[in-house]
């Protein structure tokens, strides 16, 4: 990430902190005041991006994945389970059975790595 990013990402994260609105001049007046530069149209962008979002939610949610896929349909009554609750029991039964499994080692497939 460039310096350029950085600068307005802290300036615009400063400002919330002080409850103040992020805006264009705001974010420069604080760029300016650490001394750093940064090309001219980057507080604009962060201004304008940031405009209209929520950013305590964005810090809140910031590793949290995006929202969930629409589903496609009702199942069927008595049909198959939802695919949400049937990839975990998948995915566990695969984790099972990697640990039930010997790993191989080289020597078994009759080559080394430093033959």
């Amino acid at each position: 990430m460039a310096i350029s990013e950085l600068a307005c990402i802290y300036s615009a994260l400063i400002l919330h902190d002080d409850e103040a609105p992020v805006m264009e001049d705001k974010i420069n007046a604080l760029i300016k005041a650490a001394g750093v530069n940064v090309e001219l149209f980057w507080p604009g962008l962060f201004a304008n991006a940031l405009n209209n979002v929520n950013i305590e939610s964005l810090i809140c949610n910031a590793g949290v994945g995006g929202p969930a896929p629409a589903a496609g349909g009702a199942a069927p009554a008595g049909g198959a389970a939802p695919a949400s609750t049937a990839a975990p029991a998948e995915e566990k039964k695969k984790e099972e059975a990697k640990k039930e499994e010997p790993e191989e080692s080289d020597d078994d497939m009759g080559f080394s790595l430093f033959d």
